[in-house]
């Protein structure tokens, strides 16, 4: 268990039902704020997809999806989605949605490779959303405006928590912060990409990590992205290549950096063939899905994906997302949680 953090002097400050009103109060607030602000439609997602088509998110690309084949189309398989990053493309296509309106959809997936611990399950739980654009919002102030209107709605559903339950104290910081990765790299010489968002976010409460996914000076990336929907490698006016990145905040309850959003504006054609050539993943040229962009048939857009149990998570102040959401997790983890305090559910 070497994994499991365990904040000291930690304590529930919910009942369990307390907890149960608080992260539907979360879910209903939080989603009605994300729809008015970007002015998204609700839509109907699926579990599923088929395999072959390029339509399910790859993550990092090591990631073995859930599948199981279809007695009723001679074994086709599908595989239980990573997230609907590409899917949600598909749909402003399919809908017609016009640019500045956009989409959401509860996502719910099954990451078996994941490792588990304090803030990751097998059980993915996060709203996708995704909104066409126009060519000329293919830049980095367009990206920031979203990002601030995504945080301006955590904000505000952390008031809402704090004023229905007293005990919980408000901790976010008013404005959220802009680094890009490269520029990490230089504040905080010497340290892993997770020692510099720990940094960067204890120093500044909340921060939104730019240019995710390419090679950074020293040779490295700061984390992986797959090549074919966020935008890593365009140029933005500010100096560096990217038109993505990670909203993070500060948690003191366990005095880590937290990942609540990766997101960003996703790939033209020319931003495709240049990632699918820099990752030696051309073979995805002739899929489904990519045949569609590089015909122009998907519009521009913008998306990303924000976790529903870890925003619950913390905003109730709980140190396990076990705390917040059903899953399987370790009996040896279930034992030490619960002796500590943080009963799994």
């Amino acid at each position: 268990m070497s994994k499991l953090i365990k904040p000291e002097g930690y304590r529930q400050l919910l009942t369990p039902a307390q907890t149960e009103q608080g992260i539907k109060q979360i879910k209903d607030f939080f989603q009605a704020n994300l729809s008015t602000a970007l002015r998204l439609r609700r839509v109907t997602a699926p579990l599923f997809v088929l395999r072959g088509l390029g339509i399910n998110d790859d993550l990092n690309g090591v990631e073995r999806p859930v599948s199981f084949p279809i007695k009723d189309m001679d074994d086709k398989v599908a595989e239980v989605v990573h997230s609907l990053a590409k899917w949600k493309r598909l749909m402003l296509a399919e809908y017609g949605i016009q640019p500045g309106y956009g989409l959401y959809t509860d996502m719910n997936a099954i990451r078996g490779d994941e490792e588990l611990d304090n803030i990751h399950s097998l059980y993915v739980d996060q709203w996708d959303w995704c909104q066409t654009i126009r060519r000329e919002d293919r830049n980095l102030q367009f990206l920031k405006k979203v990002v601030r209107n995504i945080y301006a709605a955590i904000r505000r559903t952390e008031y809402l928590v704090c004023e229905t339950y007293p005990q919980i104290e408000p901790f976010l910081p008013e404005e959220i912060h802009f680094f890009h990765s490269e520029e990490l790299l230089k504040m905080y010489p010497g340290m892993s990409p997770k020692e510099r968002e720990n940094a960067v976010c204890k120093a500044y409460g909340a921060v939104f990590i730019i240019g995710i996914g390419g090679k950074l000076s020293d040779g490295t990336e700061h984390d992986l992205r797959a090549p074919d929907y966020d935008d890593w490698t365009t140029p933005n006016e500010e100096g560096y290549h990217g038109l993505n990145g990670d909203i993070m905040i500060w948690y003191p309850v366990l005095d880590r950096a937290i990942e609540l959003s990766s997101m960003g504006i996703r790939v033209d054609k020319e931003a495709l063939l240049r990632q699918l050539q820099l990752t030696g993943k051309e073979d995805r040229k002739d899929l489904y899905f990519h045949q569609k962009l590089l015909r122009d048939e998907l519009p521009l857009s913008v998306g990303g994906g924000i976790g529903q149990s870890r925003l619950c998570l913390v905003l109730l102040h709980k140190a396990h997302i076990g705390e917040i959401q059903a899953s399987i997790w370790p009996d040896d983890m279930r034992r030490e949680c619960a002796a500590f305090g943080m009963p799994l559910i």
